[in-house]
């Protein structure tokens, strides 16, 4: 199914997909969860598949 919508094989978007990472980022200041940014080959899978792509900053906790 993803390789029909997105017109590409899967290895290139599981290939492509994997390189998107979620980092904890803690410090004095508090604690932010978020993810890399989407590339725009990353943009394109998740519009193709009507997936909503993970959203940039997950978790916020300010201190």
């Amino acid at each position: 199914v993803a390789e029909r919508a997105t017109g590409e094989t899967w290895r290139n978007i599981n290939r492509q997909l994997g390189r998107i990472s979620q980092v904890t980022l803690a410090g004095p200041a508090g604690t932010v969860v978020q993810t890399t940014p989407l590339r725009p080959e990353h943009k394109a899978i998740y519009q193709a598949l009507s997936v909503q792509p993970p959203a940039r900053v997950t978790t916020f906790d300010p201190r």
